[in-house]
């Protein structure tokens, strides 16, 4: 008998843990969910940081004593942390990575979300994170906002992998394909080794169904709340259409045919917020050949237990995804306005998050003293 995530993982989603903690690292845990639960790969950002610092006292304590005894800042504390957790499991996930040819066994880490309006200084970041986690599965995480395009570009250029984060619209994601590409064809002109440059492109699900749900119910007819907690499948089955449409240009094919990788498509924030909805709702709903979901161990677990996969679950669905799109347009909602509230709400959260990691990295770091 096979697993509802090894049946995931059959139907060609890689399935990426969306947390991680040093007490993951050091229990056997992360190693354990290869095994028993298919993850092929994890992600982070300064939330999950934040919380594994607040919550895993103990298992920083040592370093955070010596960095303080060091003088090291903040600053230096953060990303001597949080690079050192990103290195021990990407060495944890390097079988995965081999076994899969680069594709899986990736390890993500955010450049500073205080640098989302700074071209510069986040390909300057992401070079140093590159660095200094030194291992080659590793993904750099880059903002998809206006400043974070060329950045974008630039990474690759210089042959990094990046995953590309805080993606909502069609549109940005469509420059997020652009700078992706640009970023290969300067990476082959540099001589880079094409075939070991990944990206992902990281949709986010749930928060659109959040933001538009609170529209409809604003509408408050019938016709507006008969498309409540459908947006965010139809927006992300719509960035698959144009991933295939993309990714099959004559242009783009001569230079997968060099060794280039297709920048896959990830589906993040998949964690269902409304109650009222199924818990594996944006796994079950976002199956399809060559996507990744990263999920809340709640959501694997939900998974794990009962996820119900019953194959394709999107390209079958794009004539009602495009028609749900209209339906919300002729109700009333902006979906333009959507989609730029919560970029700019995203990097915000982030930014806040940053800087409550920064505040438990300074109390840890004065207690070390």
């Amino acid at each position: 008998m096979s697993t509802p995530t090894q049946e995931l993982a059959a139907a060609g989603v890689s399935i990426w843990l969306d947390d991680l903690s040093r007490a993951r690292i050091v229990s056997g845990n992360l190693a354990d969910l290869i095994e028993s639960r298919t993850v092929s790969g994890v992600t982070t950002n300064p939330t999950i940081f934040a919380g594994a610092i607040a919550n895993g006292g103990e298992d920083y304590a040592g370093q955070l004593h010596e960095l303080a005894a060091s003088g090291a800042s903040v600053d230096d504390a953060i990303i001597a942390a949080t690079t050192d957790d990103v290195r021990a499991a990407a060495d944890i996930f390097r079988g995965v990575y081999d076994a899969t040819n680069g594709v899986d066994g990736r390890v993500s880490i955010e450049v500073s979300p205080d640098l989302a309006h700074d071209t510069d200084a986040t390909i300057a970041q992401a070079g140093l994170l590159w660095q200094l986690v030194g291992r080659e599965n590793a993904l750099i995480k880059i903002p998809a906002t206006k400043a974070g395009l060329p950045a974008i570009t630039a990474t690759i250029a210089a042959g990094i992998s990046v995953n590309v984060t805080l993606i909502f619209s069609l549109e940005r994601y469509n420059e997020v394909i652009d700078a992706y590409l640009a970023g290969l064809q300067a990476a082959r002109e540099a001589g880079h080794d094409l075939s070991k440059i990944h990206s992902v492109a990281s949709f986010f699900v749930s928060r659109v169904d959040t933001e538009v749900d609170k529209r409809l119910v604003a509408i408050g007819t019938t016709e507006a709340l008969a498309l409540k907690s459908k947006a965010g499948l139809a927006n992300a089955r719509l960035a698959y259409e144009l991933f295939e449409q993309r990714f099959a240009a004559p242009e783009v094919q001569e230079l997968l045919a060099a060794g280039a990788n297709a920048q896959r498509p990830l589906w993040a924030s998949t964690g269902v917020k409304d109650p009222s909805l199924p818990d594996t709702l944006y796994v079950t709903e976002l199956v399809a050949a060559g996507t990744v979901n990263t999920m809340p161990e709640k959501t694997l677990e939900a998974t794990f237990d009962h996820g119900v996969i019953t194959g394709d679950t999107i390209t079958t669905n794009y004539a009602d995804a495009h028609a749900l799109m209209a339906e919300l347009a002729g109700v009333g909602v902006d979906f333009a306005d959507v989609t730029q509230l919560l970029e700019d709400e995203g990097v915000e959260k982030f930014i806040a998050s940053w800087q409550e990691l920064k505040e438990t990295v300074h109390v840890a770091l004065e207690a070390a003293k």
